[in-house]
């Protein structure tokens, strides 16, 4: 698997469903079909992906539409939601986190107040787990798919590591500066400092 039929496997699911349980629940019957090699190349793939999102500016961006409080797990499982919604948004996203603005799951929460969202929260966690459970099932082995990463000189991520300079949203000057869109959509009761 590269990263081409990565994207391709994870927009056939979303073209089955869009309800996020019945994605997993295909990702991981297709997944655990394949050979265990391609299902390492799953996880492999999704780490490598979804470290191209880990960065600061992205979790202030997170943080914005979290109302403040997006915590390290809250950005974890966004960064998978965010793959989730297909390569196009995500190297959308990527380029500019502030294109979040134009994605039209992010606007349809900016209509509704968080209390709202209810399955509409952008976070996916159990995608950190499709290899994990497609392995398992394929061959047997609770957690094999970490070890045959492992061997192949990979180890598995379960928090963010961000790249880039920290700040924070709450500062409503910087957050309207380097996320204009975004800021205005989903605006801070914060300090001006």
């Amino acid at each position: 698997m590269d990263a081409d039929d990565f994207w391709l496997f994870l927009q056939r699911s979303r073209q089955v469903t869009s309800d996020s349980d019945e994605r997993l629940r295909w990702l991981t019957l297709h997944l655990g079909r394949s050979p265990a090699a391609r299902i390492v190349d799953f996880q492999i793939l999704l780490n490598q992906i979804r470290r191209r999102s880990d960065t600061y500016d992205m979790w202030e961006a997170a943080n914005l539409i979290f109302g403040g409080a997006c915590s390290t797990d809250s950005f974890w499982y966004f960064q998978a939601w965010l793959i989730g919604l297909g390569r196009d948004t995500f190297d959308l996203v990527v380029a500019d986190p502030d294109n979040l603005a134009d994605v039209p799951e992010v606007r349809r929460l900016a209509e509704h107040p968080m209390r709202e969202w209810g399955d509409e929260w952008p976070w996916w966690e159990a995608l950190s787990y499709v290899a994990a459970r497609a392995y398992e099932e394929s061959t047997g082995e609770e957690d094999g798919v970490y070890d045959a990463m492992a061997e192949r000189g990979h180890t598995n991520q379960s928090d963010p590591n961000p790249t880039g300079r920290a700040w924070n949203s709450r500062n409503s000057t910087e957050a309207a500066r380097r996320l204009p869109r975004l800021s205005r959509m989903f605006p801070q009761e914060a300090s001006k400092l």
